[in-house]
């Protein structure tokens, strides 16, 4: 891979890993187009995946910190954990996050085989591009005053949606945001518990990725594309995940449906 297939793919990951147009979709079809050769190593993808798990670290680190530190005050005094649970959002949040994780988890694991494959149909990326386009136009019709936090119900169902979106070509924050719109939860709010449920499902993907590369030895060829790579998933993933915050404060999360619907749709008639 050379150093600007690297810089392009960076890019690509950081931007729409968290922007709502899926990052998965969006790797098969520019390796598509730039013709970038089938590898079964996976270094790159640890490497980059690595990279977007910082951006969001560190564009929510006030959250995670106090997330980290309810959970080990929390922990340390089980017995009160019922009463934190209601009274300390962090606490909640933190149990949410490992609720909403578990289906992506079961649906990751069963389907292995099936996801693999699906990551090598173009066509099929581009018909699921459509439908992320529609999931987020839908967003115009959720409740325009949502106020409500992430609770039990929300959390599992957001959590579902982050499972679908293990197909190539569904945005993963897209629908974990506009199913949490739908139910009436805050747009901000459903944006970063989105983001924070980020986090298992980039560091769960980065370490399965670092065990094959342990049992297959690291591929030091093409050092320099590697890093250049995760920089840019690094600072891309950063500013995507500010920018897809302001937007959502401005209340324009739909404008997105027609990137995906445009791209999907040029996928389907152009795409072999």
């Amino acid at each position: 891979m050379s150093i600007l297939q690297a810089v392009i793919l960076g890019a690509v990951q950081g931007l729409t890993e968290f922007l709502p147009v899926s990052s998965s979709g969006h790797l098969v079809l520019v390796e598509h187009l730039l013709n970038v050769p089938a590898s079964t190593d996976v270094t790159f993808e640890v490497f980059v995946h690595f990279g977007t798990l910082l951006s969001v670290v560190l564009a929510l680190w006030s959250d995670i910190r106090q997330i980290l530190r309810s959970t080990v005050q929390t922990l340390a005094g089980i017995r009160h954990a019922p009463a934190q649970y209601k009274e300390n959002e962090h606490f909640r949040i933190a149990l949410l996050i490992v609720l909403a994780s578990v289906p992506a988890a079961v649906v990751g694991i069963r389907y292995e085989d099936q996801i693999t494959e699906a990551f090598t149909d173009p066509k099929l990326v581009a018909v699921m591009l459509v439908v992320t386009g529609l999931l987020l136009f839908l967003t115009r019709l959720a409740p325009p005053n949502g106020a409500k936090s992430v609770g039990l119900l929300s959390g599992i169902l957001i959590g579902c949606a982050q499972a679908m979106a293990i197909i190539p070509g569904i945005s993963r924050s897209g629908s974990t945001i506009s199913v949490g719109m739908y139910l009436g939860v805050s747009p901000i709010k459903a944006a970063r518990f989105s983001f924070l449920l980020s986090v298992p499902v980039i560091a769960g993907a980065t370490l399965l990725e670092a065990i094959a590369i342990a049992r297959n030895g690291i591929a030091t060829d093409g050092i320099v594309s590697i890093l250049a790579g995760t920089l840019v998933a690094f600072t891309s993933g950063y500013v995507a995940i500010r920018f897809l915050l302001g937007v959502i404060e401005k209340g324009r999360f739909s404008i997105f449906s027609i990137y995906c619907l445009i791209v999907g749709t040029l996928g389907i008639i152009f795409l072999d």
